[in-house]
């Protein structure tokens, strides 16, 4: 494992990105992909379980939100510990580490699920499967480092869109199983990922590497708390990559208990909305590569809270074709904020290392200071915003518990939404933050 450690690495520097650096980064960057997009899938397992959970399970709508909140809540937890990981291992390392961690869910759920499995059972296994949620976090502050900061919009966007992906993918086997086996063949769909899991693990080990600079790199974690923008941008990612998880984990079960759709019905369209989301999240880090993660997050923010709108009217009207088509659009805008809220991290500690380097500190030093704070903060934000995966299934929990509708959630979706707006306009747009830096415009966002 020794032979995989770089000791080396300066992606700020053009020569050896364009000699060195960039065939080293992408080749690390295909394979994290690859590994998080597994975990992805494992993680949002139970999206596609609870559809093949018909009347012999015994359980009702609440016990089956209750199922999908579980492991977002402890994937969203593990986030942060995989986040030091990185540094204590190396990613390299860590990334065979908690792939093969996979194998741990996905093995005991195969062996449980069956009719007559106690509720309890089934909640630890989905609270098992919240592993795959902490890969995000380790892959992305990885993928971080091997990066200039010219370059991070799109290769965190595509790191990150291609592990999303894993939530389409997922959705697209169950729907593959119910139409093919029908919906008392839940274990296929395991049996399908164990390979998957061994094969990550494996390719990682061969194709992946470590880098010495940040290894043993615990403190960033305790330094990035202090910042105020780590709080606003974890707060930005709640709205963003919340809505997506949490949207990807609840959207079958709200076709099938608003609208009367069955589980194959619901599992034909639940895949696109994830699908389309994790396309467009790369697209978010290019916008915001070229005009602004400030501006992008602002727009996509206003645009969310307005297609949100139309679900609470297509919801009340009892319009099929119109809320499901309203959902996808706000799957594909989450995809866009993802991009652009994790393009402004970087930004962020890049704007202050600049400034210390005109005021006389040592360039090198500062750059890479900013890298492992940005790391840092990724896999906070990452951390946090998972849990806004947490609070929509619980709104839907409650909604459809009292009002026997998600429109009480969606109002109350609505109302973050625009908070949002106005957090992302006050921080990072209007003039006077601008002039003090601490807003991020322009290609520098």
């Amino acid at each position: 494992m020794t032979r995989r450690w770089i000791e080396h690495w300066d992606p700020e520097d053009d020569e050896f990105w364009e000699t060195t650096g960039k065939r080293v980064a992408r080749r690390n960057l295909w394979f994290s992909v690859f590994s998080e997009h597994i975990g992805f899938s494992v993680w949002t397992l139970w999206s596609v379980v609870v559809l093949f959970m018909g009347p012999a399970y015994g359980f009702s709508a609440a016990d089956k939100f209750l199922l999908v909140s579980t492991p977002t809540v402890v994937g969203a937890i593990m986030r942060i510990p995989y986040t030091f990981a990185v540094a204590r291992f190396g990613g390299r390392n860590w990334t065979v580490i908690s792939a093969l961690l996979l194998l741990i869910p996905t093995v005991l759920t195969a062996i449980v699920l069956h009719p007559g499995t106690s509720l309890g059972t089934f909640v630890l296994m989905a609270a098992l499967g919240g592993v795959g949620g902490g890969n995000f976090a380790s892959s992305m502050a990885n993928i971080n480092t091997f990066y200039p900061e010219r370059h991070k919009g799109w290769a965190l966007g595509l790191n990150a869109g291609g592990g999303n992906l894993g939530v389409a993918v997922i959705q697209l086997v169950g729907l593959l199983v119910i139409g093919t086996a029908g919906a008392t063949a839940p274990r296929l769909v395991l049996y399908i990922y164990l390979p998957l899991i061994v094969i990550a693990a494996t390719c990682a080990a061969l194709f992946m590497d470590n880098l010495v600079s940040v290894r043993g790199d615990t403190k960033a974690m305790r330094e990035v708390v202090r910042y105020g923008h780590t709080w606003v941008m974890s707060l930005l990612y709640v709205g963003t990559f919340g809505s997506f998880i949490g949207y990807s984990f609840a959207f079958g079960l709200v076709l099938q208990n608003q609208f009367g759709r069955t589980p194959l019905q619901a599992a034909a369209v639940t895949f696109l909305g994830p699908l389309l989301g994790s396309l467009s999240r790369p697209i978010g880090g290019w916008l915001s590569d070229r005009i602004g993660g400030g501006r992008v997050t602002f727009a996509t923010f206003g645009a969310m809270a307005l297609a949100t709108v139309v679900l609470v009217l297509a919801s009340s009207t009892d319009s099929l074709a119109t809320f499901t088509a309203a959902f996808i659009v706000l799957f594909v805008l989450t995809g866009i904020g993802n991009g652009s809220t994790y393009k402004m991290i970087p930004a962020i500690f890049q704007v202050k290392a600049r400034a210390a380097i005109q005021a006389g500190a040592n360039e090198a030093a500062e750059l890479r200071n900013a890298r492992r704070l940005s790391g840092a903060l990724i896999g906070l934000a990452g951390a946090i915003g998972a849990l806004g995966g947490l609070f929509i299934n619980l709104a839907f929990r409650q909604s459809f518990a009292t009002a026997h509708s998600g429109v009480p959630a969606f109002v109350g979706f609505l109302v973050f939404y625009a908070v949002c707006v106005g957090v992302t306009w006050f921080g990072y747009l209007r003039k006077p933050a601008v002039r003090a830096q601490v807003a991020l415009a322009g290609a520098e966002v």
